[in-house]
C-alpha cells in the first residue's frame, strides 16, 4: 500500500493564551502578570507541527470553531506544511488553553475544549482515507475517548498507532493493545498504575507494558525518557539546557517520535532523537513557535 503521509494526527487544536508570572497565585490571591500572548497550540496541532517541521509529510484530523482563533490555528498548521483538509470548522468555539508560565519556564494549564469535544467517531470515519495513507497515526486524549477508539479501529493494517495518554483517562483494552508506543509523562504513568510500588521509571515501563500496549515510552522532563518493548528497557538521558518555557515540550517530543518511527527508526533511536527535540523546544517561548527544524536539533552525544 502506498503511504502518502508519514504521520496523520487525530487530535486537538487550541489557542494558547499565555501569561508569565513571578509566582503562581494562592487560592483567592491576585498577582500581576506579563502581557497576554496568543500562540497556536493543542496537543494534536502541536504534534502535527512538530513532525512537519522535522520534514515529515503530515495531516491533521481535528475540529476548530468558525472564529478568529480557528482561522489563526488553521493558518499556523498550513504555514508548517500540515494538510488540514480533514479539520472540520464550526459547531462550537475553538478550544482555548489558559497557560501561566513561572520564572523557571514551568507552567500550569487549564483547557477549555470547545470544538475539540465535538470531534466525533463519524469525523474519523469520514477521514478513513487519510488514516489508511499513514505510516503512523498519532492520538491524544484532548478529544473524546470514543473518537480515539474509532481511530484505532479504522487504521489500516501495517499502520503504527501512537497514543499520548494525556490528559490521563482509563483506556479500553482494544486501545491499549494498539499502542506502539503508549506515551506518558511520569505523573500520567503513576496515575495509570494507580501508584507505583517500584520507584524507578524502568519498573514503571515494565509494569505498563504488562497492561497490554506493544511498547511504552515514559518522558521524564529534563531527565530524558525511558522506553520499553518486548526486547527490553532503555533509558535515554536528557540534555542540559536553560529552560525558557516548557509549554509544548512534551508535544515536540511526541511529534518527533512519530516522525522518526515513520521513517523506520527503532524505538530507542526515535526516543533519542525526540529527547533532543524536546530539549531544543524548551529554550524558546511558546509551543509551536519553539519547535525546531531538523537542522536546529542538537547533535547526539559522540556524533
Amino acid at each position: 500500500m502506498t503511504r502518502r503521509y508519514d504521520v496523520v494526527v487525530v487530535g486537538s487544536a487550541n489557542a494558547d493564551l499565555v501569561v508569565g508570572v513571578e509566582r503562581r497565585p494562592a487560592a483567592g490571591e491576585t498577582v500581576l502578570g506579563s502581557d497576554l500572548a496568543v500562540h497556536p497550540g493543542g496537543k494534536g496541532g502541536n504534534q502535527a507541527v512538530a513532525a512537519a517541521r522535522l520534514g515529515s509529510t503530515v495531516a491533521l484530523v481535528g475540529r476548530v470553531g468558525d472564529d478568529a482563533h480557528g482561522r489563526f490555528l488553521l493558518d499556523a498548521q498550513r504555514a508548517a506544511g500540515v494538510d488540514t483538509r480533514a479539520v472540520r470548522v464550526g459547531g462550537a468555539p475553538t478550544g482555548v488553553a489558559l497557560i501561566v508560565v513561572g520564572p523557571r519556564g514551568d507552567n500550569s494549564i487549564v483547557v477549555s475544549p470547545g470544538a475539540n469535544a465535538l470531534l466525533s467517531a463519524q469525523d474519523v470515519r469520514a477521514s478513513r482515507d487519510l488514516l489508511s495513507a499513514a505510516r503512523v497515526v498519532s492520538l491524544q486524549l484532548e478529544i473524546p475517548l470514543e473518537t480515539v477508539a474509532e481511530a484505532v479501529a479504522v487504521v489500516a493494517p501495517g499502520t503504527r498507532v501512537m497514543l499520548n495518554a494525556s490528559p490521563s483517562a482509563p483506556l479500553p483494552a482494544p486501545v491499549l493493545a494498539a499502542c506502539d508506543p503508549l506515551v506518558l509523562n511520569e505523573h500520567e504513568a503513576l496515575e495509570m498504575l494507580g501508584g507505583a510500588t517500584e520507584d524507578t521509571p524502568e519498573a514503571w515501563c515494565t509494569a505498563l507494558l504488562e497492561r497490554g500496549p506493544r511498547s511504552v515510552v515514559v518522558t521524564l522532563g529534563a531527565r530524558g525518557a525511558v522506553a520499553a518493548d518486548p526486547s527490553g528497557v532503555v533509558r535515554v538521558p536528557g540534555i542540559p539546557v536553560v529552560a525558557v518555557d516548557t509549554t509544548g515540550a512534551g508535544d515536540a517530543f511526541t511529534g518527533a517520535l512519530a516522525s522518526r518511527l515513520a521513517r523506520g527508526d527503532t524505538l530507542a533511536q526515535a526516543v533519542g532523537f525526540a529527547v533532543r527535540v524536546g530539549a531544543a523546544a524548551v529554550t524558546r517561548a511558546g509551543a509551536q513557535d519553539s519547535f525546531p527544524t531538523a537542522e536546529q536539533v542538537p547533535a547526539a552525544e559522540g556524533s
